[in-house]
């Protein structure tokens, strides 16, 4: 898991990673401090747009990838939870089947500065 290092060009934010770096339907996990808190997050990128979220199925309370970096299922088409196959809309986290019916992934608010993907704080 990557650190979120300094970031100079936004007084706003961190930079997580450049855009650049993730090549479209890829993702990326970061630990970082939100309301002084270390949080393990990811970023998605799907086509110019970018969505993040704490890694922490709502309904197991555990870590959501299979492997580093892996949140996405084979067809790249949802987010889903390693432990009990719950699928999760990459658009807005919302909950599209399994046992968290009702309850989609907490958002991290992240915009786009030039190619750096910034963590607002």
């Amino acid at each position: 898991m990557l650190k979120a290092r300094a970031m100079t060009k936004n007084k706003n934010g961190r930079v997580l990673c450049q855009l650049s770096e993730l090549e479209n339907l890829t993702c990326k996990s970061f630990s970082v401090k939100i309301k002084r808190k270390e949080t393990d997050i990811f970023v998605i990128r799907k086509d110019d747009q970018v969505y993040a979220y704490q890694n922490v199925c709502p309904h197991a309370q555990a870590p959501l990838e299979w492997n580093p970096d892996e949140f996405l299922d084979a067809n790249k088409e949802n987010i889903i939870c390693v432990l009990h196959g719950a699928t999760f809309a990459i658009e807005d986290g919302d909950c599209l089947g399994g046992p968290c019916e009702g309850v989609g992934l907490t958002t991290v608010s992240v915009e786009i500065y030039e190619d750096d993907i910034v963590l607002i704080s």
